[in-house]
């Protein structure tokens, strides 16, 4: 009687289909598609992948300017993560960053001296800053 009853148990699949083999031995999985069905997904894939630079130079030239943008602020926030991260590694260094605020204060102190004390050299600063601000925004003509 026990016999019996082993052998009618029979697994189900995850369809609810009951599978024709007994419960705890493994099924086949199934017979993979024909060469002709996968002959003509592989030319599916193939006619997609051929056009693909095509597809892709088509979408670039038509938003050329906002792919532009995004990549420009992708790449300055990935340029100051770098920076940050650096800075960081730096400061965790022992004497460098006194040896870093002493050089800073140093400079603010001659940069002070150099520009700021004397009228002279603050007109001096000024046509300096003209000059740069020219040079990149260019001159009104």
């Amino acid at each position: 009687m026990e016999s019996q009853i082993q052998q009618q148990e029979y697994t189900t699949t995850p369809e609810g289909m009951p599978a024709s083999e007994p419960a705890g031995t493994l099924a086949l999985p199934p017979a993979p598609q024909s060469n002709a069905q996968l002959k003509k997904l592989g030319a599916q894939v193939r006619a997609f992948l051929d056009e693909l630079p095509e597809y892709i130079a088509k979408f670039y030239n038509e938003n050329q300017k906002p792919i532009t943008v995004v990549l420009l602020i992708v790449a300055a926030f990935v340029t100051v993560k770098v920076v940050l991260a650096i800075l960081d590694a730096l400061n965790d260094i022992p004497l460098l960053a006194p040896t870093f605020e002493l050089i800073g204060i140093g400079y603010s102190a001659w940069f002070v001296y150099r520009y700021l004390l004397k009228v002279e050299t603050r007109e001096e600063l000024g046509q300096e800053i003209q000059a740069i601000t020219s040079q990149v925004v260019g001159s009104k003509k």
